[in-house]
């Protein structure tokens, strides 16, 4: 097991080099570095800077260097925390990023703690008996939720509970501080788009267990079939769903985008989009590096969780 986590933390590092390798080239040509004088020099136009100014930011800025020294700094800059500040909010990039990151932390938190039971129990429900009633209204129920796009269950809650109801407010901008109300809306329909693929995997899985010969064997020994499922079929069965779970992660960190645009909620994804639309390119590596990071890291836990719960890994 060590020896994996070795391994996988290698590759980690290995990744991250490369992609900010990659990020560092692209965002090194000089339309972007021209970009980013006008900027900082108070330009509103790259052609209101002239050639004798940016060479004199160049230097300033230690850019007029070799690529290998220039990459160094860089990636010296950005291990120990420098990712430059932001031209859009005036502010430093870390402390921004770290502030969203914190709000679409707690935005999954409840995401998955209200869609990882849901899904588990639907799914299982459905798989111990395939073919039976239940398993035909949860499976229409979960490719239902699933078919319909983020905007338009974002639009559905909204108008039923917010515009309709009025129970919750409409939007999570949160102006006037934290309300666990903003919250309601966009966690439902994350949680509606997402628990339906979640619980059709667990399905699928539990269905396939099910039908094995070792539960058969079980059944006809005669042991209650509360054990059968509990200490037989159920940890076997959650081997696929729990990978599936833990790479919602890379998937929730990107399909933010729309449901907090489409709430004003302050996270992670609408402060990718807002530095895509301006042009904010510290921004914009920075959070390209935390979502590289993030699904590394995920893929890690994948790993290590699947390892532990397939003992043909384990010992193989």
């Amino acid at each position: 097991m060590l020896k994996l986590i070795a391994s996988r933390l290698l590759q980690m590092l290995l990744i991250m080099v490369v992609v900010s390798l990659l990020l560092f080239l692209i965002f090194d040509s000089d339309k972007f570095k021209k970009q980013i004088a006008v900027a900082e020099l108070g330009g509103f136009a790259v052609s209101a800077l002239s050639e004798q100014d940016y060479e004199a930011w160049l230097e300033k800025k230690g850019l007029n260097v070799a690529f290998y020294e220039r990459y160094a700094k860089w990636a010296s800059g950005v291990a120990h925390g420098n990712l430059g500040r932001s031209f859009e909010k005036n502010e430093p990039v870390l402390s921004l990023v770290a502030e969203r990151l914190t709000n679409t932390g707690i935005l999954a938190f409840w995401v998955f703690a209200l869609m990882i039971p849901l899904s588990l129990g639907l799914g299982i429900v459905a798989g111990m008996k395939e073919g039976s009633k239940r398993d035909r209204v949860v499976s229409f129920v979960a490719v239902f939720t699933t078919s319909l796009p983020e905007i338009a269950t974002a639009i559905i809650v909204t108008v039923v509970f917010a515009l309709g109801l009025r129970w919750v407010p409409a939007n999570s901008s949160m102006v006037n501080g934290w309300d666990w109300r903003q919250l309601v809306l966009p966690v439902m329909t994350l949680v509606l788009y997402d628990f339906g693929y979640v619980a059709r995997m667990t399905r699928a899985s539990m269905a396939e267990v099910m039908t094995s010969q070792y539960i058969r064997t079980a059944v006809l020994k005669g042991l209650p079939y509360r054990r059968v499922i509990m200490r037989h079929a159920l940890r076997n069965a959650l081997i696929a769903p729990f990978t599936i779970i833990v790479l919602q992660l890379n998937w929730l960190l990107s399909g933010v985008v729309v449901v907090e645009v489409f709430f004003q909620y302050a996270g992670f994804g609408k402060l990718l989009l807002d530095a895509a639309l301006f042009g904010d390119v510290y921004v914009i590596q920075a959070a390209t590096l935390v979502a590289v990071c993030v699904a590394v890291v995920s893929q890690i836990i994948s790993d290590v969780g699947y390892t532990l719960l397939n003992p043909r890994i384990r010992f193989g």
